[in-house]
């Protein structure tokens, strides 16, 4: 250490040129740095500051010019910040549950052998003499302590104290001297806080900015590893390490990241461990799941959306994710769940089970956050929340899902909740379509349960109120985007006592979601793409989301994409909605020719008997009106029935058409669709500048 704290005084004078300062020199935006004969300035994110040779194009903006971004990106890119920022808040609110479950614990435990040891000290109190045996039972009982708190492995337990010290300095005076067999001494002891081990790896760390800034922004990190194949790489991470002061916090590691979790099969792992490599993770996700701590947390990134998202190569979707992939609008969501089956189904073959915190289709890539905890019972119900999808992807673009199995809650004899698992009913589609007739295909299996735990998303967003624009630049998106995640589990629909003003006020711990709940309707549309079939207009946001509310369904986005429509409203109900757009308000102009995916739905389409009407039901005529006329006709019906609720009955005494035997009343009340209690949230972002993407591989 005296070594250490004398070379920044002898660095500046012998070799530092003039405008530059060393590497032990306070760190500042912009700053030019001498080390070793070589010069670098600083580049500063967060909280953290990386060191990049000089001459390499140093801005932030991701809106720089496609050229420099090729030469910055070896060792710094701009457009994964939103990722860092996100990944920071989410592993700080992560780590404050982790923190406040392991303190409860603790403390437990310190109660259970204050109470063993005093009840110890009665039994020997009572035969007379025993000082000596009193003082060898104490000290087995605090080693027994100690080592129950290590949990066998003190490589990530430097930053605490003993657990025999943390102990005695919280027991209470009197109980210490009687004890010791002793009266009770003047002072008492010098109490020691108890701070439990929170370990984070940052596995593919290049340049350790990751590293950095969950070193400088978590302050409940304890140990933070940053690994890298390339013995560079390390250097400069180390070269980082060193110019943000942070050596007793941040250990630099040069070796295979999947190696270096395997080490950790057979004991004590990390916390947390962050995977974000260049293409997929698959990889290293099997080497996570043994490196991982009972009720740690994943965070996993996949930029390879060509394959997970693309029906270009389903073989290496299949090999790398183990299960095929879906096509059209909602593919990145089926992207998203085919991840987290690769996941829950690595982790399920060593008795433990995933929980999504948050998952989320971002630009070019997707981002997850899972919860894993040692839960055979939750690892059963894993058949019963993994689906395949019937999907019309070269017809009308509608999909039915089938899970692979069944899971029945049941009530024990003692009272206790289980569940019994089956085998499932199928199939849930015909070869055929419903709807259009064309041939459905395959897609999955994947993940079935929700993508986000609510609880979670309301914590992270509880953090944005603590944070400040200028470290975390992209606060603006993070929370349209987290606002728009949550409502797609919640609907829009606020639970009591879980409203914004309250969300500073949430307990940090995070609560667990059922197991065995699953995903009835996921997915979304697109009203574009589903009136292209029809070849008609495409209705607006607003009517289409007010028409399928008007019919008692829930409606609200996809964080996947702007505008979209995500409902639990059946495809039979979404066609009757567009069927009725075309006879109300878009009339077509020409008919459609026969065979097309249209002109099958169109035929499907019925006008029940009226008092005047004679036969059977007739198709319904979407041609027989001027466009003009059907749009007054519908603004007129919407704005009685706005002024007028009891005129909803009226209309629905009268004959209304159908579709499949789905025959409500749509009313296209597009003030009804709005929701003007949603916010002004950033929830989708425009690409900032043109061939916006993840580039080539760095070299």
């Amino acid at each position: 250490m005296s070594a250490a704290a004398a070379a920044p005084a002898q660095v500046p004078a012998e070799e530092t040129p003039a405008g530059s300062v060393g590497i032990h020199a306070t760190p500042k935006a912009g700053q030019n740095v001498s080390h070793t004969g070589r010069e670098y300035t600083t580049i500063k994110e967060g909280l953290a500051y990386i060191l990049v040779p000089r001459g390499t194009p140093t801005s932030t903006d991701p809106k720089m010019s496609k050229e420099d971004s090729q030469k910055q990106q070896v060792f710094y890119n701009p457009i994964q910040q939103f990722n860092r920022d996100l990944s920071v808040l989410a592993i700080k609110t992560f780590g404050d549950d982790l923190v406040q479950r392991r303190t409860q614990k603790h403390e437990w435990q310190r109660q259970k052998a204050l109470r063993m040891d005093q009840k110890k000290k009665r039994k020997l109190g009572k035969g007379g003499n025993g000082q000596e045996q009193q003082e060898g039972e104490a000290q087995q009982a605090a080693k027994r302590r100690r080592t129950d708190n290590n949990g066998g492995n003190d490589e990530h337990m430097q930053d605490n104290a003993t657990a025999d010290v943390e102990v005695r300095a919280g027991e209470a005076p009197e109980a210490v001297a009687e004890t010791n067999g002793e009266a009770a001494a003047p002072e008492a002891p010098i109490q020691q806080q108890y701070r439990p081990p929170f370990t984070i790896l940052d596995a593919l760390s290049a340049t350790g900015l990751r590293a950095l800034r969950y070193a400088q922004e978590i302050r409940s990190a304890t140990s933070i590893t940053a690994n890298d194949l390339s013995s560079k790489a390390t250097e400069a991470i180390k070269l980082n390490v060193q110019h943000n002061k942070l050596e007793r916090k941040i250990k630099a590691n040069t070796g295979n990241a999947i190696v270096h979790m395997y080490s950790f099969a057979d004991q004590k792992g990390y916390d947390v461990i962050d995977l974000d490599p260049y293409g997929t993770a698959a990889p290293f996700i099997d080497a996570a799941i043994q490196a991982i701590n009972h009720e740690g947390m994943l965070c996993v990134t996949c930029t390879d959306s060509a394959i997970f998202a693309s029906h270009g190569y389903l073989e290496k979707t299949y090999s790398q994710y183990g299960g095929l992939p879906l096509k059209g609008e909602p593919c990145h969501e089926g992207g998203l769940r085919l991840l987290l089956h690769a996941l829950a189904s690595s982790a399920a073959r060593y008795g433990m089970a995933i929980e999504p915190l948050l998952s989320l289709s971002i630009d070019y890539y997707i981002r997850v956050f899972v919860r894993v905890r040692k839960s055979p019972n939750d690892v059963k119900l894993l058949a019963g929340k993994t689906m395949i999808v019937y999907h019309c992807q070269s017809g009308c673009g509608s999909w039915n899902t089938q899970f692979l199995a069944r899971n029945k809650p049941k009530t024990n004899k003692d009272g206790t909740e289980s569940y019994k698992h089956a085998f499932a009913q199928g199939p849930s589609a015909d070869q055929l379509c419903e709807h259009c007739g064309t041939k459905t295909h395959l897609s999955g299996p994947m993940y079935g349960g929700p993508l986000h735990n609510p609880g979670f998303v309301q914590r992270v967003l509880a953090q944005l109120d603590e944070i400040d624009e200028e470290t975390y630049p992209t606060r603006a998106r993070i929370q349209g985007m987290l606002h728009t995640a949550l409502e797609e589990i919640t609907f829009g629909v606020q639970k009591e006592g879980s409203s914004g003003q309250e969300l500073e006020k949430l307990d940090p711990l995070i609560p667990k979601a059922d197991p065995a709940e699953v995903e009835s309707h996921p997915f979304f549309i697109i009203p574009s793409s589903v009136s292209k079939v029809l070849h008609c207009s495409a209705p607006p946001l607003a009517a289409m989301r007010g028409a399928l509310r008007h019919a008692g369904f829930r409606v609200t986005m996809s964080h996947c994409k702007p505008g979209s429509i995500r409902t639990d409203a059946p495809w039979r109900a979404i066609w009757h909605v567009m069927l009725e757009w075309v006879r109300q308000r878009a009339p077509l102009k020409n008919q459609l020719k026969t065979g097309t995916a249209g002109f099958a739905i169109m035929a499907k389409a019925t006008r029940p008997q009226g008092p005047n009407d004679e036969g059977d039901a007739a198709p319904v005529d979407v041609t027989g009106k001027k466009s003009e006329d059907c749009a007054k006709e519908g603004d007129d019906t919407a704005e009685k029935t706005a002024e007028n609720p009891a005129s909803k009955q009226d209309q629905s005494d009268s004959p209304t058409p159908s579709y499949l035997g789905t025959s409500f009343k749509v009313v296209f009340d597009e003030r009804l669709g709005r929701d003007h209690d949603r916010g002004k949230y950033v929830r989708y972002q425009l690409a900032p500048r043109e061939n916006w993407g993840p580039m080539s591989r760095a070299k």
